[in-house]
């Protein structure tokens, strides 16, 4: 019965879930078939913690130490090095490997005495996890938001955990082999999720899983436009050949209610300002309700927590792509993330730690994120007649550029008046500057400010260009980029 109060404390006399019988039935497999039985522990992340009756772990970590070392395991290979190591009596003293062997009569049990002693650390972590959840929560220390979010990130790690970490080489071949043979069936097929720019999907193929995307610009060069377009794109199906995909928008920095009035007036055609200040005819008026109603079913979620932390926002990530499929994760944008268990080592420590974790994010989802950075004051310093930016632009850590599998740099020329392009005030540029499986390339966009717009660029290959035909002015890496193509790494 709950106490007086609604609350009633974790019992603290009972003994933890573990099983000894099954825990020996392991170690005594092993002994008898210990190639196959270690093989088959290690696949199902066993670990010397798994089990909870101390001479068992000693002994189960000798083990996995030989097994490592591709040493022989039996009765008197595991005895001797027990003794070498001074753990004879600490495992159970000379004949506890005797009684293994004697309790375990056959190792074709072995999964069955492995899948138990993995539940029941499994519970023991999760009886863990709660009881100091349950402490923070008398202790009363911290913010009860920080406590559940403390809980509900330890509880996520002990998910990841159990996941199977390796895939067998021919599962993969397989799935390798499906992917060419659709390609070559589909030339011309943009493998990951489309932008709805067609230069820069030719260049990147689309957004591809797991992959961490960084688009970074100077401030008001439109890179919340230009993401607010991709995500439109993609969660509208960006045509009648691509299924709408749901999205999950990360606004550190506007409203969600703004952001959705951005969308609908960009979608309608309509400047801000006249929504803001009611001054629409008719049409504009009519426009505005097309675009509400083309939205009403569209599959975004914004989320618009203030003050975000990097681990939270792991947690919502995880409970979107649970709940609703996300396909593709936007962050607006890293330097409004902080990371409080590295606030204490200075900015740029906590900046490498962030861009860490977002891209173990976009892994563990197996997801695209795309996430949106500030650069510095660099590329008005440097170059007064361009403004063009480089990787070593972006903004308080160069782990950024590390991490990321793709950096789109953007620039307006519009704003540099000795920039050769500075009459052209619709004009563009996407850098491509980085691009961890394929090549780098400038792309160049339409972008209409009045409506926050960006579009393919008319007279730069709108229509899907022709085979073995490279989008425009698509290069290979410069030394700029830090990157070996060849080898793909940063």
């Amino acid at each position: 019965m709950p106490s007086a109060t609604g609350v009633q404390r974790a019992r603290t006399d009972r003994m933890p879930p573990y099983s000894e019988e099954a825990e020996r039935g392991v170690l005594g497999s092993i002994l008898l078939d210990a190639g196959r039985v270690m093989d088959l522990c290690i696949e199902r992340q066993l670990v010397p913690e798994s089990f909870h009756v101390h001479q068992h772990r000693v002994a189960f970590d000798v083990m996995e130490r030989m097994h490592s070392e591709r040493k022989p395991i039996d009765i008197l290979t595991t005895s001797d090095r027990l003794k070498a190591l001074g753990l004879l009596e600490e495992s159970g003293g000379s004949g506890f490997l005797e009684r293994l062997i004697d309790s375990t009569p056959t190792a074709a049990h072995a999964e069955y005495y492995i899948e138990i002693v993995r539940q029941n650390h499994l519970l023991r972590q999760i009886i863990g996890c709660s009881g100091e959840a349950i402490d923070d929560c008398y202790k009363a220390e911290e913010h009860a938001d920080a406590i559940l979010g403390n809980a509900q990130q330890a509880l996520f790690a002990i998910s990841e955990d159990q996941r199977a970490s390796m895939t067998p080489l021919p599962k993969l071949l397989d799935d390798a082999e499906k992917e060419v043979n659709f390609l070559k069936a589909n030339p011309g097929t943009v493998s990951g999720i489309p932008t709805g720019f067609k230069d820069l999907d030719h260049l990147l193929m689309g957004l591809q899983p797991s992959d961490m995307i960084i688009l970074a610009a100077r401030p008001s060069m439109g890179k919340t436009a230009l993401a607010l377009n991709i995500a439109e794109n993609v969660m509208r199906g960006n045509g009648s050949d691509q299924p709408p995909r749901p999205v999950a928008f990360f606004s550190l920095e506007m409203a969600a209610d703004a952001v959705v009035r951005r969308l609908i007036c960009t979608h309608a055609r309509v400047e801000s300002q006249k929504l803001r200040g009611g001054f629409l005819s008719d049409q504009l008026h009519g426009a505005i309700l097309q675009a509400i109603d083309v939205f009403r079913q569209a599959p975004l979620y914004i989320d618009d927590a203030a003050g975000l932390n990097v681990s939270e926002l792991r947690s919502r990530a995880r409970l979107l792509k649970h709940r609703y499929g996300i396909q593709l994760i936007i962050v607006d944008y890293l330097q409004l993330l902080n990371d409080p268990h590295n606030s204490d080592d200075g900015r740029q420590r906590e900046t490498a730690a962030i861009s860490s974790s977002l891209k173990a994010m976009a892994k563990e989802l197996k997801i695209p994120i795309l996430v949106l950075s500030q650069l510095s004051r660099a590329p008005e310093t440097r170059d007064k007649t361009s403004g063009v930016p480089r990787l070593s632009d972006l903004r308080d850590s160069g782990s950024i550029e590390q991490d990321a599998d793709v950096v789109c740099l953007l620039r307006r020329p519009c704003y540099y008046p000795d920039d050769k392009d500075f009459e052209d005030k619709h004009l563009a540029i996407l850098d491509v500057r980085k691009h961890r499986n394929g090549p780098t390339g400038e792309i160049e966009l339409h972008f209409i400010a009045e409506y926050a717009k960006f579009e393919n660029r008319a007279h730069k290959g709108v229509d899907a260009p022709p085979d073995d035909a490279a989008p425009q002015q698509v290069k290979q890496p410069d030394p700029d980029t830090q990157m070996d193509f060849d080898r793909g790494e940063p």
